[in-house]
């Protein structure tokens, strides 16, 4: 298994990971109807974009084939207006390779890039109904706010988490 910095060509790779993982992920929680109509075309041009975009930092995470099974981001967020910080944006894993200790090395690799930019502190947003809260946790993030916001004409609860130890968490991985 390898983890490195996403290119351009693997946008088609992310973007099946991304539809796949949220339909088993999101499954019960976000609207059948949403996640049916998920497009791996429109989430290409996505990840094209997002991969384009410099202040992203991607990775992806291949399999003994060099298929995609998942990938992590980080950045910014435009809501995000605290110096020093950054969002874990993403991290998704094929169902079949949960559990096997992939998503910790994703975000370690995260990790890793937020400390040579200089964050002191790093968010992430999750769906309350979504059990990758609790990898976080595990992790060390701490609740710090609940928000509700919309995704498929449902209203959800989001967990707002934060960690302020980015060297403990590295050094714990």
């Amino acid at each position: 298994m390898i983890i490195r910095r996403a290119k351009l060509d693997d946008a088609t790779g992310i973007a099946k990971v991304h539809v796949d993982s949220w339909r088993t992920t999101y499954k019960g929680i976000i609207p059948n109807d949403f996640l049916n109509n998920l497009s791996y075309v429109k989430r290409t041009e996505l990840w094209k974009r997002n991969i384009s975009e410099e202040a992203n930092y991607i990775v992806v995470a291949l399999n003994e084939i060099d298929q995609i099974i998942g990938f992590g981001t980080a950045g910014k967020r435009q809501k995000n207006n605290e110096n020093n910080t950054g969002d874990l944006t993403s991290i998704y894993l094929l169902e079949e390779y949960q559990g096997e200790g992939i998503g910790k090395k994703l975000l370690k690799e995260l990790f890793k890039h937020f400390k040579q930019l200089g964050c002191e502190k790093i968010f992430v947003e999750v769906l309350e109904d979504n059990k990758t809260r609790y990898f976080y946790e595990y992790y060390g993030a701490k609740l710090v706010k609940t928000v509700q916001i919309k995704i498929g004409g449902q209203i959800l609860n989001e967990l707002i988490y934060e960690w302020n130890n980015i060297d403990d968490i590295i050094e714990g991985m």
